[in-house]
């Protein structure tokens, strides 16, 4: 695929995008269900945790949890509510397991991998997270996607979180490219299109978590047909 339009550089957004986070975290449970004595499945479990999680994500996305209550209290909460006794120390067990587990999991979203060795050949290809540097550079190693990508920003190493347009210009700088020239990539609506859109980048919404429908940039709910979307920027 030649690269016939004015795009240069494309941003994506990791986990959600990328990297299925929600397949992984399901596995990465399903291994720490499976070396404790709890009396509910992971299945059970998770049906709590993962609208918790998205939660306290979202509160930390607005800086109002710090990134260690939130690697507790999203357990914290959920076993609360399934009336499960705990003590700190087990807590901080299960939190560490779960955060040790998670990025070895390997498993990204359909034909991303494809997509990836493509425009690898036609664009600057870099990484723009909200997630933590650790954690973030061990999933994109574990999942064989690391040669694709220049630049790995994350808002831990900015001190930026996305939508803040401080983030955007942060990698716009590291890499002396414009706005006009970039597009992002990203599943969520705020934080990836919104932050994106407000700086003057183009943007695709990959719409994995079945958010609401608008009409600020295209929507796609999966990879089949990115190379063409891209190519009317």
């Amino acid at each position: 695929m030649e690269n016939s339009n004015k795009i240069k550089t494309i941003f994506f957004d990791l986990d959600h995008t990328l990297w299925d986070f929600e397949k992984n975290s399901k596995l990465t449970f399903r291994d720490i269900f499976n070396n404790y004595d709890f009396p509910f499945d992971y299945l059970y479990f998770l049906k709590y945790y993962v609208p918790i999680n998205h939660k306290y994500w979202n509160l930390y996305s607005k800086n109002k949890v710090s990134k260690s209550e939130l690697r507790t209290i999203r357990l914290r909460e959920t076993f609360d509510i399934l009336d499960f006794k705990y003590n700190p120390k087990f807590l901080d067990e299960i939190s560490n397991d779960y955060i040790k587990i998670l990025p070895t999991k390997t498993n990204l979203f359909k034909g991303v991998k494809e997509m990836l060795e493509i425009l690898f050949l036609n664009y600057n290809l870099h990484i723009i997270t909200n997630g933590f540097q650790e954690e973030q550079l061990k999933k994109i190693k574990s999942s064989g996607i690391s040669k694709y990508f220049g630049r790995v920003i994350t808002s831990e190493n900015t001190g930026e979180k996305k939508p803040s347009p401080k983030i955007f210009k942060y990698a716009l700088n590291l890499i002396n490219d414009i706005a006009e020239d970039c597009l992002m990539i990203g599943d969520n609506f705020i934080a990836d299109i919104s932050g994106a859109k407000n700086i003057g980048m183009n943007a695709i919404h990959f719409n994995s978590n079945n958010e609401e429908y608008h009409d600020i940039c295209p929507i796609i709910y999966s990879y089949d047909n990115i190379y063409e979307l891209i190519n009317k920027f």
